[in-house]
């Protein structure tokens, strides 16, 4: 294995207990086994540390971080669709070093994915939905922070609008913010630089000719230093929250779409997995599997 080739891939440790649950728990350990099953050498697979207090603050009110590291239901926490525990906080934190991670091997290497990640509900001051702490967010800040990047954008093509995302960058010119989305859903809408809300039945077609169109615009008219792509797998026709109809296929195509351009650019790219909710878990397992793969194979040069 080449340096070239060494990747951001996170491994087991994001698992929490969350009780009976939408949110398959298991497909992050099922994703890295298959992603290791397909011969990605064990060096691949980098272990992140948590985030800090620190880090978090730079995204989020001292006063949320506070209730979430002491198990507080407030009305801060008490917006979200999950428990609230010391493993679950844990959990969290750890993903959001995870993207940490994976936005700082992209910088060096090209592209990097993490295994989970992309929680674009949570706000500054708030949880929502099945997100406490917004990691897409918390890198960018970090890696600016450091000086490592001044633009980013995020592309997020979770079956949901990163509203989140959205109001955490309102009004920040350095920072782009895109979502391709079921509109008629969950959750209340908030302003992106740009968003595509696609009605009821979608199918690959309209999808895909959106980010055909749309990202070109987006990496030459903002021109990033860094990608951050929320890949979500709940666009798929199977998913239990949603009725787009995108294929397998279709979302693999999706994902070329957005490395192949950003290589083209030589812009680095850093992935998240964001939502999938299929009826059949394995298939959220095969579409994640197939994000992975597709970063594994993207080509880079700067």
């Amino acid at each position: 294995m080449t340096e070239q080739r060494r990747m951001g891939l996170v491994g087991t440790g994001y698992w929490a207990d969350i009780g009976a649950h939408v949110l398959q728990q298991g497909k992050y350990r099922a994703t890295w086994e298959r992603l290791r099953a397909a011969g990605l050498p064990e060096g691949a697979f980098l272990e992140p540390r948590a985030a800090t207090e620190e880090e978090a603050r730079l995204v989020h009110t001292a006063e949320y971080v506070a209730d979430l590291l002491g198990g507080v239901h407030t009305e801060r926490t008490c917006t979200s669709e999950l428990p609230l525990t010391p493993e679950i906080a844990r959990a969290a934190f750890l993903t959001v070093g995870g993207t940490i991670l994976a936005a700082r091997e992209a910088l060096a290497r090209g592209r990097a994915l993490n295994l989970s990640g992309g929680f674009h509900h949570a706000f500054a001051g708030q949880a929502e939905g099945f997100c406490y702490l917004n990691d897409l967010a918390v890198a960018i800040r970090v890696l600016q922070r450091e000086g490592a990047v001044r633009r980013a954008a995020v592309i997020d093509c979770d079956l949901h609008q990163g509203n989140g995302t959205a109001a955490i960058f309102r009004g920040d010119p350095e920072v782009f913010t895109f979502s391709i989305h079921q509109q008629n859903i969950y959750p209340v809408k908030r302003k992106s630089g740009l968003d595509i809300g696609l009605y009821d039945l979608a199918t690959d077609a309209e999808y895909l000719g959106h980010m055909r169109r749309h990202v070109p615009e987006i990496l030459d008219g903002h021109r990033p230093g860094l990608v951050l792509y929320q890949a979500g797998a709940d666009p798929y026709a199977g998913d239990q929250l949603g009725t787009l109809k995108l294929t397998k296929a279709g979302l693999r195509e999706r994902d070329e779409i957005v490395l192949a351009e950003c290589a083209r650019r030589g812009i680095p790219v850093a992935g998240t997995l964001g939502g999938g909710y299929a009826a059949n878990p394995e298939d959220t397992v095969d579409i994640h599997f197939q994000t992975g793969m597709a970063f594994w194979e993207a080509g880079f040069s700067r």
